[in-house]
């Protein structure tokens, strides 16, 4: 077989893996969005139907008009963008230190430590978010620890607000974020550090000129593996934020399981992997002009 021949056979199977897990799945839902709702199963109408002039198309962009032209949506949309970012960010914060400090531990510390920060996956993700309901709550174990304390004389409204979501985000996804930024920081050779200390660069100077540019690759992927699951997040909005809290993860819920719209899901799940494809290709461009790609 040619060298040609074995790359083709090699890149076949992820080809195969994600055109039958991904792009056909996409089309299915893509073409339920130009359909209409209807009561029946499924809940939608044909695209293609026989009629008396013979094979007629009934799609339309009916869906993500109305998507386009109520406010609830959009709010939806933004929202999740907005709270998604904000969680981003504080994860960005907290979990670059973190991932610093392991790759500077002594190596038979890293493992350790990064066991540590992959532990919570062993436990269920549902599991860990009803913990926090029980953390939270006014009678829950934070609130009682403050007021034994004496710091406060009646317990604080941790739950069902804007700050138990950013907790909820942060606290499930930073694993995500500290892997590939200990990824990055551990490639990074000493030797262009001890090359900057001998040029009279103070550490903070070096670690803004020589590591934070170099762990860029790994920021960018951290940030994109936090954002992208973040913005379509149901779970969590749902049990800490309450029923004020409106993420787009909810409003799809709502229109597949209570309103049985499946056609305006659809659409919603659409618009919403549209607009994900925007800091993907962000980061694409990114890395291809830093050559890491």
């Amino acid at each position: 077989m040619s060298e040609r021949g074995r790359r083709a056979s090699v890149l076949a199977l992820p080809f195969a893996w994600l055109v039958l897990f991904f792009l056909v799945p996409f089309v299915i839902v893509l073409g339920i969005s130009l359909a209409q709702q209807a009561i029946g199963i499924p809940p939608y109408t044909p695209l293609v139907a026989r009629g008396a002039g013979g094979i007629e198309v009934d799609a339309s962009l009916a869906n993500y008009a109305l998507l386009a032209g109520d406010p609830l949506y959009l709010r939806a949309y933004l929202d999740a963008v907005l709270y998604a970012l904000t969680a981003t960010v504080l994860a960005l914060l907290i979990g670059y230190p973190m991932a610093y400090a392991i790759v500077r531990a002594p190596k038979s510390w890293r493992a350790t430590l990064l066991l540590l920060v992959i532990l919570p996956f062993w436990t269920s993700f549902l599991i860990r978010v009803y913990a926090w309901i029980g953390l939270l709550k006014g009678n829950g174990l934070v609130n009682n620890v403050l007021i034994a304390l004496g710091l406060v004389d009646a317990p604080l409204p941790l739950l069902n607000n804007l700050f138990a979501v950013e907790l909820g985000l942060v606290y499930s996804y930073l694993p995500f974020m500290v892997l590939p930024l200990y990824a990055a920081l551990e490639k990074l050779d000493p030797v262009l550090l001890e090359a900057a200390a001998d040029l009279g660069c103070r550490p903070a100077t070096a670690f803004r000129r020589v590591t934070l540019p170099l762990s860029l690759p790994g920021v960018m992927a951290g940030t994109l593996l936090v954002f992208i699951p973040m913005c379509g997040e149901f779970v969590i909005p749902d049990l800490l934020g309450g029923p004020s809290t409106l993420m787009i993860g909810k409003v799809l819920w709502d229109e597949f399981f209570t309103n049985r719209d499946w056609p305006v899901a659809s659409a919603v799940a659409v618009a919403m992997l549209v607009l994900l494809l925007i800091p993907m290709a962000a980061l694409r461009r990114f890395l291809a002009g830093t050559g890491k790609e």
